[in-house]
C-alpha cells in the first residue's frame, strides 16, 4: 500500500509599516500593527478557521486512517494569540485528535541556516519548545524555511536529534530519480528525507484555479486517477504546499474545499493508499539512498535554489548587514531588542526585494507590499539604520564591549547613499517624463552624514557641536528637504 504524506505550512510575517529616513533615531516601532492584524483576521477567517474545520470533520469521519501535518511558523504562532486566538484553538483541538504532527522549523521562518549556525539551532530550539507548549508533544521532524536543504544543512538538522527532513524533490537534483522514495542525508545517513512532489503538489497549489491550464477543472476523482498511474514500485506521495491554498489563494469559489472533502473518500474507496504523518511514513520506508545536494535548495521559483531571497545585490547587502548584529545580540539583555531581532530575520523581508520579473513575476507581485525591490531594500535598510543605534545604545548603557567600527558605520551609510542613488535612478527611467527637481549631490551625502552621527554622538557632545554648527543648520535642513522630496519612497 503507498502512503500520501499531507504537509502544510503556515507562515504570517510581521510586516513593517514604512520606516522612513527621518524616523531613525526617533521612533523604534518598526512593525505595522493594522496591517499585521487585519491581515491575520482575513486570512483566519478565509483559510484558517474554515479550513481546520473541514480537516477536523474528516479525522472525525475517517477517525486515525486519515492524518496530516503541520509547520507553523513561530512568527504566526504569535501572531495568533495577539489577533486570532480562535485560530490557536482550532489547531489545538486538531492535536487532541492524535491524527496531526507538528513540525519544527526556525522560529521566524529565517534563512539562518545559511549563516550562523548558533542562531540557527536557537530557532529551532525556541521553536521546538513553543511547539510542545502549545500542542503538547516534542516535534520529532524538522522542515526548514522554505524547505531550504543541503547535505551541511541537513547534518545539523541531524545533530539536533531530529530523525527526518522534508525539503524539495528538486528536479536537477534527483536527474533520474524518483521523489516518491525516501532517502538518506549524504553527511548523516541517519536523518531521512522526505521529498516533495511537485507536479502533484502545485497542480492543487497553483494550478487548481487555472482556467488555462489544460487539466481545469481539477475534480477529486482526476486527481486519484492520477495517484495510481505512478510507478507500481513507488512508496510514497509527498503533497507539501502552503496551507494559505485553501480559501486564500484558491478562493472557496474555485471548489478548493469541495475538493479536499472529496479527496479522502476517493483514496479510501480505491484501498491502494494510506495516510501517514511524516514521521510515520520516515519510521515505515526504507531509505533507497544516498541524496547529495552540495548547494542550497528549496521549493521556490522553477529554479528551486535560493535566488527568490538572496539572488541580488539589494538582497544580499540587507541580508549581510543583518547578520552582521548576531553577535552584538547574544550579549544584550534586552527584550524588546531581541523580538524586534527575531521579526527582522523573517525570509518574507528578503522576498520582497527579489528583482524576478520574468517566469515566476506574478508569484512575486502577488505577495509582494512595495511597488518595487528597492523601496523593500530602502525601508529594511533604514530600520536597520535604527536598529544599529539602538543596539549600540544599549551595549554602553549595559556595559557590553562592542565589536563595532565606526569604519563599519560608514560603510552601512555608504551602501545606503548608493543605493538611493540606484532608487533615484530606477524611478528616472520608470516615471512618466515631468520636471524634476535635482538634487545635488553634496548636500545630500552630507546631511545623511550629519544625521547619523547626531544620532550616535553623546548628548553633551552633541550640544557643543549644536553650538559650533548654528549657522550651517539651514543649509542642512535644505538638503534634507531635497532628499525628503525626491529620493525617498512614493508617499
Amino acid at each position: 500500500m503507498k502512503t500520501i504524506c499531507f504537509y502544510f505550512q503556515v507562515h504570517q510575517p510581521f510586516r513593517l509599516r514604512r520606516y522612513r529616513f527621518f524616523d531613525i533615531g526617533e521612533y523604534h516601532n518598526y512593525f505595522d500593527e493594522f496591517a499585521n492584524r487585519s491581515i491575520m483576521r482575513k486570512v483566519a477567517e478565509k483559510c484558517y478557521l474554515p479550513t481546520n474545520k473541514l480537516m477536523l470533520d474528516l479525522i472525525n469521519e475517517f477517525g486515525s486512517r486519515f492524518k496530516i501535518a503541520y509547520s507553523i511558523s513561530g512568527t504566526a504562532l504569535d501572531q495568533f494569540e495577539m489577533y486570532a486566538p480562535d485560530v490557536l484553538v482550532s489547531f489545538q483541538k486538531l492535536a487532541e485528535t492524535g491524527c496531526v504532527e507538528f513540525l519544527a522549523e526556525t522560529y521566524s521562518h529565517s534563512l539562518s541556516s545559511l549563516k550562523n549556525r548558533a542562531e540557527f539551532e536557537n530557532q529551532v530550539t525556541a521553536h521546538s519548545d513553543r511547539i510542545k507548549e502549545l500542542f503538547g508533544k516534542k516535534p520529532k521532524t524538522f522542515r526548514n524555511t522554505e524547505l531550504i536543504y543541503s547535505d551541511e544543512i541537513g547534518a545539523m538538522v541531524a545533530d539536533m536529534g531530529f530523525k527526518a527532513m522534508l525539503t524539495e524533490g528538486a528536479k536537477h537534483i534527483l536527474g533520474w530519480k524518483s521523489s516518491n522514495y525516501l532517502y538518506n542525508n549524504a553527511i548523516n545517513p541517519k536523518l531521512r528525507l522526505l521529498l516533495k512532489n511537485f507536479r502533484l503538489s502545485d497542480d492543487i497549489a497553483f494550478r487548481f484555479s487555472n482556467h488555462g491550464w489544460s487539466e481545469w477543472p481539477l475534480t477529486a476523482e482526476k486527481y486519484v486517477s492520477w495517484l495510481k498511474k505512478i510507478e507500481p514500485r513507488d512508496e510514497i506521495v509527498n503533497l507539501f504546499m502552503d496551507y494559505e491554498t485553501f480559501g486564500e489563494h484558491q478562493w472557496e469559489e474555485t471548489g478548493i474545499f469541495n475538493f479536499m472533502h472529496a479527496f479522502p473518500r476517493k483514496i479510501f474507496n480505491d484501498g491502494h493508499f494510506e495516510f501517514l504523518t511524516p514521521s510515520e511514513a520516515a519510521e515505515k520506508h526504507q531509505p533507497v539512498s544516498i541524496l547529495h545536494v552540495p548547494h542550497p535548495i528549496s521549493w521556490a521559483d522553477e529554479e528551486r535554489d535560493l535566488t527568490a531571497w538572496l539572488g541580488n545585490d539589494l538582497q544580499d547587502e540587507a541580508f549581510n548587514n543583518l547578520y552582521s548584529f548576531t553577535d552584538r545580540i547574544s550579549r544584550i539583555d534586552d527584550s524588546d531588542i531581541q523580538r524586534d531581532w527575531k521579526y527582522l530575520q523573517t525570509s518574507d523581508h528578503f522576498y520582497y526585494m527579489c528583482t524576478k520579473w520574468f517566469s515566476d513575476g506574478d508569484v512575486h507581485k502577488y505577495f509582494n507590499p512595495y511597488d518595487t525591490p528597492y523601496e523593500a531594500f530602502i525601508n529594511f535598510m533604514n530600520i536597520l539604520s535604527d536598529f544599529t543605534i539602538r543596539v549600540n545604545n544599549k551595549m554602553k548603557e549595559q556595559g557590553v564591549p562592542n565589536s563595532s567600527t565606526p569604519e563599519e558605520v560608514a560603510s552601512m551609510l555608504k551602501t545606503l547613499e548608493e543605493k538611493v542613488k540606484e532608487l533615484k535612478e530606477f524611478q528616472k527611467m520608470n516615471a512618466p517624463k515631468k520636471k524634476r527637481v535635482a538634487v545635488k549631490k553634496a548636500p545630500i551625502k552630507k546631511a545623511i552624514k550629519n544625521k547619523v552621527e547626531d544620532k550616535v554622538k553623546p548628548k553633551e557632545e552633541k550640544t557643543k557641536s549644536q553650538k559650533t554648527n548654528k549657522g550651517s543648520e539651514p543649509k542642512k535642513v535644505k538638503g534634507l528637504n531635497n532628499l525628503k522630496s525626491t529620493t525617498l519612497k512614493k508617499r
